[in-house]
C-alpha cells in the first residue's frame, strides 16, 4: 500500500474525528479539570484515547462486515452521513455566530485514580452521542473505504483522539485562557464548519460515483 493511497484515508479520519470530538461538552471539560489540577492526567488521557480508539475501530469493522454485502445500504448511508456532515457542519457555523467558552473549576477535594476513572468512564461512555458519533458516523464513512485502507482511517480517527485529549490534559495550564476566550471558540467552530462541509461533498461524490 503506498502512501500516496492511505495518507487520504488517514488524514479524513484525522479531520473527521477532531470535527466530532472538539466541542464544549462535560468530557472535554472534566480533561481540562484533570489537567489544570494536574491530577491522574496520563491515565484520564489515555482512557478516553482507548475508548474513543475501540469504539471507532469496532464501528469501522462491523460496519464494514455488515455493508459487505450491501452495496445499496452502503450508498444510502453514506448519503445519510453527508446530510449529517452538512447540518453539524451548519450548527458549528451558527455556533460560531454566538460566543461561548469552556472553563473548568479547579476547586473541589481530589479524586483518586479510582475516582479519576470512573467519572471519565462515565462522560465518556454514558453519553449516547459518543455512540452515534464513533460506531454509526465514523464507522459508517470509516466503512466506505477499501479494505486495505480502512486500517488508515481508523488510524487517523483515533491519533485526532489521541492528540486532542492529550493536548487538553497536558497543556491545560496554558490552553485554559485560550478555551475561556469567546473568540477562539467562534474561529474554531467556523474551521469545523467548513471541514464538516468538505467531508461531507466528498461522501457524496463517492456515494454517486458507486452508481457508476
Amino acid at each position: 500500500m503506498t502512501l500516496d493511497l492511505a495518507m487520504p484515508a488517514f488524514v479524513q479520519g484525522l479531520a473527521l474525528s477532531l470535527g466530532l470530538i472538539v466541542a464544549i461538552g462535560a468530557q472535554n471539560a472534566f480533561v481540562l479539570r484533570q489537567g489544570l489540577r494536574r491530577e491522574h492526567v496520563g491515565s484520564v488521557v489515555l482512557f478516553c484515547a482507548l475508548a474513543d480508539a475501540a469504539l471507532i475501530t469496532a464501528g469501522v469493522l462491523g460496519m464494514a462486515q455488515a455493508l459487505g454485502e450491501r452495496p445499496n445500504l452502503a450508498r444510502a448511508l453514506a448519503l445519510a452521513g453527508a446530510v449529517f456532515l452538512a447540518v453539524y457542519g451548519w450548527l458549528a457555523l451558527r455556533r460560531a455566530r454566538q460566543p461561548s467558552e469552556l472553563r473548568a473549576a479547579e476547586g473541589g477535594a481530589g479524586l483518586s485514580l479510582a475516582g479519576a476513572m470512573a467519572q471519565a468512564a462515565a462522560f465518556t461512555l454514558l453519553n449516547p452521542h459518543v455512540y452515534l458519533d464513533t460506531v454509526l458516523l465514523v464507522g459508517s464513512i470509516g466503512a466506505q473505504q477499501p479494505a486495505a485502507l480502512r486500517i488508515w482511517f481508523v488510524a487517523g480517527a483515533t491519533t485526532a483522539s489521541l492528540l486532542w485529549f492529550g493536548s487538553l490534559g497536558f497543556g491545560a495550564r496554558w490552553l485554559a485562557p485560550w478555551f475561556a476566550r469567546p473568540k477562539a471558540w467562534q474561529v474554531l467552530d467556523g474551521l469545523i464548519g467548513v471541514t464538516m462541509w468538505v467531508l461531507s461533498v466528498l461522501l457524496v461524490r463517492h456515494a454517486l460515483a458507486g452508481l457508476g
